[in-house]
């Protein structure tokens, strides 16, 4: 069966996952970009912006492996952008451009129904009700036998990780306290108990924590 993954999940010291007071100018945020400018930093994503340069250490060897056989995505509604409640603007279609860089189907969770959004570049936006399994039956019909990622925010990780559905995780610890924000472990204690975990440290200061699952015997 194909793999649930996680990848370049960044988490700050204090283990936020994302910043508050999230808004159309400010998708992380109070954190603005204290989480994510170590992956902003690489030639994984310099080169999704069609743009040379960027490092080639270590951080780009783990941000590089969030794209390889996926074949489905399912993120929160805060991930596609920030309103909240019915929608009032379907004209809106998510923070990611016209081109948005997933190139597979996305199942986007929500309350609120709404109609798919076929982009550029073989990207197409599904909005769904459903539970974590439910989400996940459907994206693993999509996926075509490939790995479904689950791409966040935080408060969808966590469902998934306590729905214990999640096969492989790639944690970045980054080294920012932000005070406030959406936590990343609540609920969670014991988590690691399922997975073998390995760590490395970045020249960046980061250190890059990944758990895999355990084999079943």
């Amino acid at each position: 069966m194909s793999l649930v993954r996680i990848h370049n999940l960044a988490v700050s010291l204090d283990g936020f996952g994302a910043g508050a007071d999230q808004s159309l100018e400010s998708p992380f945020g109070h954190a603005e970009g204290r989480l994510t400018q170590w992956f902003f930093n690489t030639r994984s994503f310099r080169a999704m912006l069609g743009q040379p340069g960027g490092s080639t250490a270590t951080d780009d060897t783990f941000a590089r492996a969030w794209g390889p056989g996926i074949g489905a995505e399912i993120m929160g509604r805060n991930k596609f952008g920030p309103q909240r409640g019915p929608w009032t603007d379907e004209e809106w279609k998510g923070w990611w451009g016209e081109e948005p860089p997933f190139h597979t189907p996305v199942f986007v969770l929500t309350h609120h129904a709404r109609s798919s959004i076929e982009m550029k570049g073989g990207t197409t936006f599904h909005f769904i009700d459903a539970s974590p399994q439910e989400a996940l039956a459907a994206a693993r019909d999509a996926a075509g036998g490939l790995d479904v990622r689950i791409g966040g925010g935080p408060a969808t990780v966590r469902q998934f990780l306590a729905a214990d559905l999640v096969d492989h995780m790639h944690v970045v610890q980054v080294p920012v306290l932000l005070g406030r924000g959406e936590p990343v472990w609540a609920g969670l204690e014991g988590l690691e108990e399922r997975y073998a975990i390995e760590s490395v440290s970045s020249p960046s200061g980061i250190t890059h924590i990944t758990f895999t699952r355990h084999l079943q015997p």
